[in-house]
């Protein structure tokens, strides 16, 4: 399992991460443990949760998968060799701390009950699951800005971060679902004001959304600030098992009808180009779709989910495999012809 370095913080996490939004709702708490045990097993040593999961966010279910996750560390006879990351909801979810904000108050109750939840009395990266602010994430294109919008400033939510930092509750701090100028103003106010600078992005990227060339790549290039791949299968509608309109018993998209975001028409045009790129070359169409995640240049972690054990089977065997050039290519003509269509 290859490496990479979390921003400038002297953390290394593995290229592959384990998420886990799943647990608590299609998986188990045994389901979770063996999962995490054969993750660990295999080398990923990165797993990534969030409070509000697991997904769909409900008040019944909120914080259990940081729980399960939690009495999978109480009887693991070490926590210093895995790197655990979680996530602060904004905005938007009213069962989730009475209407969560990205606030000094917010953020203390937040880490506290995540720690609480996850049986530790530290996190090693702490991020905020999506801005305090009205702007494009989640799949919002055309920003609209409002004057009187109600946002946390983003000097009071870093300098609550860095409280969390003194205090050894938090090891680094990242962003998630954000911007350019997201990024680049939280860098900067580190940079003058002596707040926490943030190690990581944790946006979607994939074969259906590379949206994040666009602006951010360079950052996480110039900036050291890498991306924490989400979605890298897209909901697994890359995996092809969903073409045609089939729906299998017990899938992601057969049982919620809120992940409809990668399952447009031109998505499925992309889609079904990309599964049969996979089978021209002998490939298994999900583990190209890893490969070429786990490929780009500005990638730290690839944060793979399964519901299944032969899913993280197959999601673990594409750390090994490398795409030839023909591949790669045949990829890019797609994408010239069919760009990010579920952005």
């Amino acid at each position: 399992m290859q490496t990479r370095p979390l921003g400038n913080t002297g953390i290394e996490v593995s290229r592959l991460c384990l998420g886990t939004m799943t647990f608590g709702e299609q998986n188990s708490e045994a389901d979770a443990h063996e999962q995490l045990d054969r993750a660990v097993a295999f080398g990923i040593n990165f797993i990534d949760t969030a409070e509000m999961y697991p997904v769909p966010p409900k008040a019944e279910t909120q914080g259990r998968t940081e729980a399960y996750i939690g009495s999978w560390l109480k009887r693991r006879s070490s926590r210093d060799d895995v790197i655990i990351a979680t996530k602060a909801a904004g905005p938007g979810l009213e069962h989730v701390r009475g209407g969560p904000r990205l606030t000094r108050a917010h953020l203390h109750q937040a880490i506290d009950e995540s720690l609480s939840r996850l049986q530790t009395d530290y996190v090693d990266l702490y991020q905020l699951h999506w801005p305090d602010r009205r702007t494009n994430f989640f799949g919002r294109l055309g920003y609209e800005h409002d004057e009187e919008e109600d946002s946390t400033p983003l000097e009071e939510t870093l300098a609550a971060l860095k409280e969390l930092v003194d205090a050894g509750k938090v090891r680094a701090i990242g962003l998630s679902n954000d911007t350019p100028w997201g990024v680049m103003r939280a860098l900067h106010l580190a940079e003058t004001l002596g707040l926490p600078r943030v190690a990581s992005i944790q946006n979607p990227y994939n074969l259906l959304n590379r949206t994040f060339e666009v602006g951010l790549a360079e950052i996480a290039h110039r900036e050291n600030v890498g991306l924490l791949a989400y979605s890298p299968l897209a909901f697994g509608v890359l995996s092809g098992k969903y073409l045609d309109g089939v729906r299998p018993e017990g899938a992601r998209l057969t049982l919620f009808e809120r992940f409809q975001r990668y399952t447009n028409p031109l998505a499925e045009e992309a889609t079904r180009a990309y599964v049969q790129i996979a089978r021209d070359h002998d490939l298994d169409p999900a583990q190209m779709a890893l490969a070429f995640v786990n490929s780009r240049s500005f990638l730290t972690s690839n944060i793979v989910g399964a519901t299944t054990m032969e899913q993280l089977e197959d999601d673990l065997t594409s750390e090994s495999l490398r795409l030839e050039q023909s591949v790669l290519d045949a990829i890019e003509e797609v994408h010239r012809r069919l760009p990010n269509p579920a952005p």
